[in-house]
């Protein structure tokens, strides 16, 4: 007999347990369970009529509003496939993430409408504004195997042309279930403010899916903002926050002018390493403690975090969550995995419920990542006696300076403690003498000169590992994650 499991009874479930409790909260906009799911039932059964069948890809491309997560469930509803676009492509772009996944058509939000539809216009599918479709709603969802796709991630495309990796209702599902009561202790009755993007895999589910697989309130802000995050936090009663590491900055920023803090529970960091210079800040200034964790799009994305139950230690990103395991391979070896010893770094690697099925049209690229059934993730990283991991740094990232590993990460961690820095980041950049030297891209909180960084920087770290070059900006280039753009950095400045 066949299992039947879908990601929209995640929706669906509270709809039925919680039908009167508020599910979303948008502006002066607020929603029940019972009228979200109605509403994407509706948008499933519009679908369906314009020919969606299970299995197909539908591809979304909207902010964080009401009609994403609308959308998002109806697709799932329909029994199709999301494919979310993130917003700062351009329409080429987004075109090719539509013909990669053979897209059946493009639902939109108004506002991004004119990249949209020449997206749309050049894979030659149909556009469709989200708030354009509606219909009488499908009873239910209809059913999907477990092993089915549900969701469709683009990955950065740091080497080569991006790739989709196929998510599926187990993944997603799991990975929902797991953040929500075993990692992270969400409560029923918690208000989460949901400031990550929603298109983007931690968003997506450590926000929003594991926040509504608890049965708890997500209040959305369409575009982080940080003073505009506290007092939306404050008015709303949030009490759970879910950011990267470039967003803890701005909230450390702005609170230092906000008349009044939110009061939160539960914060959780990730997509990149948190500075210990900020999560010590945040917590002095919010009196919150936050929970670093570690994931990838290929991951569903949880893999590790720093678990209550389990004690969290700072400078790490806890123990791999239920059901998953998270250890240190040979990074030299590359046709079959082979563990270091405790204590030893290595390359992260991965395996569990939560990997991912595998990249769209890329069983050559699957194969490179996946061996022996595990995921190799590119990352550094090391795991002590007690079973704590430690990312180091992206393996493509590590700066190799006359012979010597150097880490971006740990020089960075070092150069936020200096006072007139608020924010750095550490690139390689080639050197005839050295093969490469350590260039810090610094924006200034205070006047501040090249030799003021490089002379703290020669006091606090070892004599191959700090900066030889500074470079000011006003701004880091940063993702649709809020991830720093390392790869335009060093093209910049090569």
């Amino acid at each position: 007999m066949n299992a039947s499991l879908s990601l929209a009874s995640i929706l669906a479930e509270q709809a039925r347990r919680r039908p009167d409790h508020i599910a979303l909260i948008e502006g002066t906009q607020r929603i029940t369970f019972a009228q979200l799911w109605e509403q994407s039932r509706a948008q499933a059964a519009a679908l369906i009529e314009l020919g969606v069948r299970p299995g197909d890809r539908v591809a979304l491309m909207g902010p964080n509003t009401i009609e994403f997560p609308r959308a998002y469930y109806a697709i799932l509803a329909a029994g199709a496939v999301v494919v979310p676009v993130h917003l700062l492509l351009t329409a080429p772009e987004a075109e090719y993430v539509l013909r990669d996944t053979e897209s059946r058509l493009l639902l939109c939000h108004e506002r991004f409408a004119e990249v949209g539809r020449a997206a749309a216009a050049g894979a030659g599918i149909d556009f469709y504004d989200t708030n354009s479709l509606t219909a009488q709603p499908i009873p239910t969802f209809i059913s999907r195997q477990p092993q089915d796709p549900a969701v469709v991630f683009y990955t950065s495309g740091t080497t080569g042309r991006p790739k989709g990796a196929e998510l599926s209702h187990l993944n997603m599902v799991m990975n929902a279930t797991v953040n929500a009561f075993d990692a992270n202790e969400v409560h029923r009755d918690d208000i989460a403010l949901g400031a990550l993007p929603l298109f983007h895999v931690f968003g997506q589910t450590v926000s929003m899916n594991s926040t509504w697989r608890a049965g708890a309130t997500l209040v959305l802000q369409p575009r982080f903002e940080a003073a505009e995050a506290i007092r939306l936090m404050v008015a709303e009663g949030v009490n759970t926050f879910h950011g990267v590491p470039t967003m803890y900055l701005g909230l450390i920023d702005a609170a230092r002018h906000a008349e009044t803090l939110p009061n939160l529970r539960l914060c959780v960091s990730g997509a990149a390493a948190l500075p210990q210079p900020v999560l010590e800040a945040f917590e002095e200034l919010f009196g919150a403690r936050i929970l670093e964790g570690y994931g990838l799009s290929e991951t569903s994305p949880t893999s590790a975090v720093n678990q209550p139950v389990l004690g969290p230690r700072a400078g790490t990103v806890g123990h791999p969550v239920w059901g998953v395991d998270v250890e240190i391979a040979d990074p030299d070896i590359a046709d079959r995995i082979v563990l270091v010893p405790t204590g030893s770094s290595g390359e992260v690697v991965i395996r569990g419920h939560n990997l991912f099925s595998g990249y769209i049209g890329r069983p050559e690229a699957t194969a490179e990542v996946v061996v022996d059934g595990w995921f190799r993730t590119g990352d550094l990283g090391v795991k002590d006696a007690e079973g704590y991991l430690t990312i180091v740094d992206r393996i493509k990232d590590v700066i190799i300076r006359g012979g010597f590993n150097v880490y971006p990460s740990e020089v960075e961690e070092v150069l936020m403690r200096h006072p007139g820095i608020a924010r750095v980041a550490v690139i390689g950049v080639t050197d005839p003498t050295y093969g490469e030297e350590i260039c810090a891209v610094v924006v200034a909180a205070q006047p501040l000169t090249a030799a003021e960084v490089i002379a703290y920087g020669r006091e606090h770290l070892a004599k191959h590992k700090y900066p030889r070059r500074v470079e000011f900006v006003s701004e880091l280039p940063l993702g649709p994650s809020h991830k720093v753009l390392k790869k335009d950095l060093r093209k910049q400045f090569a």
